[in-house]
Formats: C-alpha cells, structure tokens, sequence
C-alpha cells in the first residue's frame, strides 16, 4: 500500500521531476490550454492551483512587501527562461548581455495581473483535466488541461447560436438528420 506517499514519480529524478512541472506550469500559464499525458496533467493541477492562489494572495495584500514576495514565492513554480550568452566585445573580452523578457516572467506577469484577477472571487479549482484517450504511438493516456472560464471559450459561447448552426456530423448524415428536406428536393432532381 502506498501510505502517506503523495506524488507520482513520473519515471525521472526529483530535479528533472520538478523541472518538468515548472516547464509545464510556465506552458500553462501562457497558453491557458495544453496537451500532455494524463498523470503529467493529474500532478501539474495543484502545482499550478498553489500559483494562483499565491497570485490572489498578493492581491489582497496589504503591504507593498506581501506582494513583493508573494512574487518571489510564485517565481518559484516557472521557469526562468533561456538567458542569452555572453557576448564577445570588440576588445577581445566578454560582457554578459542583459538577459531579455523570458518565458517565467512574462508568466508571473501574467498569472499577478490577469489570472489572479480572474479568479479573485473563485474559491479554488481553477482548472479541468479533459481526457482525450490514448496517444497512437505508445498508448499512454492523453489530456487536456486548462484553465476554467478562459475569455476565448465565453467569447464563443455567446457567439454560438445552437445546434441549428452546426455543421452535420458524421452521425446526423448516416441517420439522415444532416440534410434538411430542400437539400433531399434538390439532389432528387
């Protein structure tokens, strides 16, 4: 029995376990949406979740210091981001170039500005795993996982007039519900 062991291993060590899952977080963050398999999605939730929740925190903040670490505290959950190389200077000698806005700060940007905002009157669960099946190549099961009440999803909901204005599935045709009756009249003629 697997008494009081928390976490799934994900078939790699701690350090690139908790790689990973920044990568992931950072990934999340930006896009709202991602793809991966389903335990990476399971063990990323309530990594992510902590996140907002710091980002919330941060909002209701009282003291200028709160929110300074409250930012540190989330930096912690992304990745900082590719720093570009030092460069070689026309004299011969190296000067390290000023690193430009990276991937893990345009996420904690993100996640204090439009997230923690987003999400100030919900009390958790800020994000659903949708499952998708298995992957064709190695059968390992496949999800998704996003963020609740993305703008994008609402937008196209209102946008959305109903069934009427969908295009017939594969289904609605075998059973002869996908044409309507002016179509049979045209193709009879």
């Amino acid at each position: 029995m697997r008494h009081l062991v928390a976490h799934r291993k994900l078939g790699r060590t701690s350090a690139h376990r908790k790689s990973l899952l920044r990568s992931l977080a950072t990934s999340l963050i930006l896009e709202e949406r991602i793809e991966t398999t389903l335990p990476k999605a399971k063990e990323l939730r309530p990594f992510v979740e902590k996140a907002v929740t710091l980002g919330k925190r941060a909002n209701t903040a009282e003291k200028p210091a709160d929110v300074v670490h409250a930012r540190r505290q989330a930096a912690a959950f992304v990745h900082a981001g590719n720093r570009t190389s030092a460069t070689r200077r026309p004299d011969g000698g190296y000067h390290q170039a000023r690193p430009e806005r990276t991937s893990g700060v345009a996420a904690v940007a993100k996640l204090f500005d439009e997230l923690a905002k987003r999400y100030e009157s919900r009390p958790g669960g800020y994000t659903r795993i949708i499952k998708l099946g298995t992957r064709k190549g190695d059968g390992a099961e496949m999800a998704i996982i996003e963020f609740v009440d993305r703008p994008e999803v609402v937008e196209s909901r209102a946008a959305d007039t109903g069934d009427a204005a969908k295009k017939p599935g594969l289904l609605d045709r075998l059973r002869g519900r996908g044409r309507k009756k002016s179509d049979d009249a045209a193709g009879a003629e």
